[in-house]
This record gives structure tokens, C-alpha cells and sequence, in this order.
């Protein structure tokens, strides 16, 4: 633990650094309905006071509430309750820090954020910053990815009682509850000026190359300038097997049952009106458009 005279040193680093200006003031938002989200929320704003940091509680009752003056914004919970606050931080130009409090928590681990507490109090006090890009669906921000499909299906299923109540457990077994469900769907994408048509049961236009809780992709990243849109098109045990070992091989290729595409806008039509589902939360249906925005948000990070 890193407290008083210490405190003010990190904040005065961070200053010089060009990062956090000493003497912070930090709105700290906690999603309540998160696990555990409650108590860490308690426990960060005690480090981050210890730390010289003003802890001002902040909780915003719709996307409109205006945001106080503050130089940066804290979120409490998982990548649900970041994609709440990040077109918030992008209008207030100030960076968000991350105390992880998720199920999965895509974006800590992406940018190699602590998940203990007390660590990633630190890194909020210490005032590095990384630029990365951001994805806009329907108006609503993401950063992982957003779904269409199984997945969606899947995060429509996943309440807040059952994560709080089972977690990683509930999580899986509604995936395996929508996957069970699963039907082909047409879908029409443009991009680069192409046009491409297909049937799938999952659509995922992913900005970073973790996603999901389990899948990784070595040559994707957050800050690459680039969307990466993949579909399952499974028809035979043959290709789920050829899927399954692509996914689990971590590379961005299109193998038969899995197609694979990238571009900085994707437009996505089909026969029916499907959910979009934006890092777990809802994005509105197709027809729509996927959007990026280059390193359009800053986040605290280790330096």
C-alpha cells in the first residue's frame, strides 16, 4: 500500500510525465451489479485517496447526465461497465482507469491492467496513458467486439442475477444453452467496397485480439487501426473440428466453416432484423453499420 507523502509523489510523477496532473480528481463509477463490485469499489476509493488522488462518487442515471470536471474517469466492474463511461471519457477528453470487477474483464487483461485491487489503484495513480481504438455500432461504443448470433443470444440470457450467482458457470452454460438454439441467418456485408453474402450462426466484429472470455488472436490488436470481422458457417462435425483448431491456433485465417475479414467499416444487412450486442451490453439490430474510431480513448495503464 502506497500512501501520504507517497501518494503526492506518484501524482506528482504522473504530472511530469504528462499524464494525471498532481492533486487528481477521479469520478469513480461502480456498476453494483457486478460481482464483488460493491466492496472493491469501497477498497479503490480508499487507495486512490491514500494516493493523493480526490475520489468524487459519480452515478451517471442515463448516457445524458452530465459529466463533472474531473481528469479522469474510474470504472469499477467489468468491460460492460466500460462501455457505459468510454463515449463519456471521449467527450470529456480525460482517460479511463480500470479497476477490474468483471466476469471476464477482456480489457484489463488485454492491457495487462492489474486485477488485484491495490495494484491497479497504483496504476491509476501513476498517470500512464495508452491510446486505443474504439468500435461504433448503433451510436453505442464498444471495445472487445461486437456479436451478432450465438453470442448475442447469450449475453441477452446472462442476467445480472446469474453472473452474481454462478459466474464463469452461468456464463457457460448459457453460451451452451444459445448454441443449442443456434440457426443459420443471411447476412450481407460490405466493406472496401466489396460484397460479400453467406449464412452463419455467429457474426463477431472484433477491435481488439481478445474477445469473448477465451478467444485470442496473435496478429490483431487494440491501437491496429483495424476491424476484424469473423463468421462461423459450420455445416458438418468435419469443420466445427477445422473452427475449433483455427480458434484455438489464435491466428486470424479463414479455414472452411470459419471466414475471416478486415477493414476499418463493415455495413451488415440480412432478411431479418438480428440483436447486435456491443461487450455484452445492447447495440440495437441490423441492418448496421461497424465503425471505428483510431485511438480515440486513452486508458490508464502499467508504463
Amino acid at each position: 500500500m502506497v500512501g501520504g507523502a507517497s501518494g503526492r509523489y506518484l501524482a506528482a510523477r504522473a504530472a511530469e510525465r504528462k499524464g494525471l496532473d498532481a492533486g487528481v480528481r477521479a469520478l469513480l463509477v461502480v456498476n453494483r451489479r457486478a460481482r464483488r463490485a460493491r466492496a472493491i469499489g469501497t477498497l479503490a476509493a480508499s487507495e486512490l485517496a491514500a494516493r493523493g488522488v480526490e475520489v468524487v462518487p459519480f452515478a451517471p442515471r442515463t448516457r445524458s447526465t452530465p459529466t463533472p470536471a474531473c481528469d479522469c474517469i474510474v470504472a469499477v466492474g467489468g468491460d460492460g461497465t466500460l462501455v457505459g463511461l468510454v463515449a463519456r471519457a471521449i467527450r470529456a477528453g480525460v482517460p479511463i482507469g480500470v479497476v477490474p470487477g468483471g466476469t471476464f474483464n477482456e480489457l484489463a487483461r488485454t492491457l495487462s491492467i492489474p486485477l488485484d485491487v491495490v495494484e491497479a489503484c497504483d496504476v491509476i495513480a501513476a498517470g500512464h496513458t495508452r491510446a486505443i481504438d474504439v468500435g461504433v455500432v448503433n451510436g453505442v461504443h464498444y471495445i472487445n467486439e461486437a456479436s451478432i448470433g450465438v453470442s448475442s443470444r447469450a449475453a441477452r440470457m446472462q442476467t445480472g442475477e446469474i453472473k452474481r450467482r454462478y459466474g464463469f458457470l452461468g456464463v457457460a452454460a448459457t453460451a451452451l444453452q444459445a448454441l443449442w438454439y443456434a440457426r443459420p441467418m443471411f447476412a450481407e456485408v460490405t466493406y472496401d467496397g466489396s460484397v460479400v453474402t453467406f449464412k452463419t450462426i455467429q457474426l463477431t466484429i472484433a477491435n481488439s485480439h481478445r474477445f469473448g472470455g477465451v478467444f485470442e488472436v496473435a496478429d490483431a490488436a487494440i491501437d491496429d487501426g483495424w476491424l476484424d470481422l469473423y463468421s462461423v458457417e459450420i455445416e458438418t462435425f468435419w469443420q466445427a473440428f477445422r473452427v475449433a483448431r483455427a480458434i484455438l491456433r489464435g491466428k486470424r485465417e479463414s479455414v472452411p466453416g470459419l471466414r475471416s475479414l478486415r477493414a476499418a467499416r463493415f455495413t451488415v444487412r440480412q432478411h431479418h432484423r438480428h440483436h447486435i450486442t456491443a461487450d455484452g451490453e445492447p447495440a440495437g439490430r441490423t441492418p448496421a453499420a461497424f465503425e471505428l474510431l483510431p485511438k480515440a480513448l486513452r486508458v490508464l495503464v502499467p508504463e
